[in-house]
């Protein structure tokens, strides 16, 4: 192979210009000779026998020349990339075959887009806002009642009527003008009194009521419900089959050991740290999304769209296999999730913008400063990488080059170097809606 030439010809395209010696091309011709004369029949000669001369002599000297081209052009152009030092992006275009032949051997141009150079205007010291955090009462309670939930067990009722709060099953079945309507039957249904699941004033008329009574309830549909039942009367009769209710533990300090703590005191006190730490965790992790996306809107450059287009591309088909694995099928997914396929598409394609700037950015931080992975650091990623797929290190060493791992390394010790200098400031004051200050008046 020889690299004539590897020239700049528009922002970020370069044609590159290839030469391939005559013996080169020419046991390029005879390797696809080989490979190809098996298909070939030519009379007086057993499929696969005709010597090459006679093939050329009946189908052209050039015969065996497309595909020789097509055999050594991976190569070539990939030695050629790697002697111009230069990154392609995209796949060669505009391919031109000057000169292909035996004799004076082959010789092509074509472009390609390369990896565009970019500025970085802040990369340290970026400011993002951070959420403050504190734990209300409110919350702690919260959070204790849940646990208390948790904890409760159903009682069956049978020595007084039904109260607020309380469990019941029931039969039911709606009319409309005296005629039972779609949907409104069920049996043995369990309805907690003062849950709002049905609509107004249905659960209220079932207070009062004992197991084994039958009885009706009255009620008018809201105005926004379906369009063959809103604003109109209707009667269900009920029959009412048991009534329970939960019973909620104690909260005293034999709960709270049954949590892990010794006194109701210090499972407040364990309930907050708990939820101060989560509120801190949620905060970091939504300062760290703002400090990229911030990083990303430094970086600063003509970037290709076709860095864009297969970035897309690839998120989608990414996706798509993750939610394969787990066996769903995709378009089911997106229904489920209220998608339609262009839209989860754009969704893709928009944050593949994000993607290749964030890569971008962190390249040109490795570079800006000099990042070098330490031997140890490299054993320790191959250590790691055993440890998660649980295969031998040696396995995970003949698989993965080092230099594929030290650069791992490197962009994970410049997005840390971004992360830790950034500058967390209080968010700005939340503007109020027109609405809000109406309901404040």
């Amino acid at each position: 192979m020889s690299l004539v030439s590897a020239n700049k010809t528009e922002t970020n395209t370069y044609t590159v210009e290839i030469s391939v010696s005559a013996e080169d091309f020419k046991k390029a011709v005879q390797d696809s000779y080989f490979k190809n004369r098996k298909n070939i029949q030519v009379p007086g000669f057993r499929k696969g026998k005709a010597p090459k001369h006679l093939i050329e002599s009946l189908y052209g000297e050039d015969f065996f020349y497309e595909d020789a081209l097509e055999a050594v052009f991976p190569a070539e152009v990939d030695a050629a990339y790697k002697e111009a030092g230069i990154e392609p992006v995209d796949q060669p275009r505009d391919l031109d075959v000057k000169t292909m032949n035996v004799t004076e051997g082959l010789n092509f141009t074509f472009n390609v887009t390369v990896k565009p150079e970019i500025t970085l205007k802040q990369y340290k010291g970026i400011e993002a806002e951070k959420e403050s955090v504190e734990v209300t009462d409110e919350e702690i309670d919260g959070e204790i009642n849940y646990m208390l939930d948790r904890g409760s067990r159903i009682v069956d009722v049978d020595d007084r009527p039904v109260k607020d709060g309380d469990i019941v099953v029931i039969d039911f079945e709606g009319f409309t003008d005296g005629v039972p309507f779609e949907g409104g039957k069920a049996e043995k249904y369990n309805l907690t009194i003062g849950s709002g699941q049905f609509i107004p004033g249905f659960e209220e008329q079932i207070i009062g009521h004992s197991i084994g009574d039958e009885f009706d309830i009255n009620v008018t549909f809201p105005g926004d419900y379906a369009e063959n039942l809103a604003s109109k009367d209707a009667v269900f009769k009920i029959a009412l089959h048991e009534i329970k209710y939960k019973e909620m533990p104690e909260l005293d300090d034999e709960f709270a050991k049954d949590q892990d703590y010794e006194t109701v005191a210090e499972l407040r006190e364990g309930v907050k740290n708990d939820l101060t730490a989560h509120k801190e965790e949620h905060a970091q992790h939504h300062f760290e999304d703002s400090v990229i996306e911030k990083l990303c809107d430094n970086v600063e450059g003509e970037i290709p769209e076709v860095m864009y287009e297969n970035r897309g591309n690839s998120n989608i088909s990414d996706f798509e296999q993750r939610i394969k694995q787990q066996g769903l099928d995709i378009n089911m997914y997106l229904s489920y999730m209220g998608l339609d396929r262009e839209s989860f598409e754009n969704m893709m394609k928009e944050k593949a913008v994000n993607d290749v700037k964030y890569d971008l950015a962190i390249e040109k931080i490795v570079e800006l400063e000099a990042l070098k992975a330490t031997e140890e650091e490299i054993e320790k990623e191959y250590a790691d990488m055993a440890e998660q797929y649980k295969l031998d290190v040696e396995k995970i060493k003949a698989a993965v080059p080092a230099d594929a791992i030290e650069e791992q390394v490197c962009r994970r010790a410049a997005a840390k170097l971004v992360i830790d200098s950034a500058v967390p400031v209080a968010p700005s004051p939340k503007e109020e809606t027109p609405a809000e200050k109406a309901e404040e008046e």
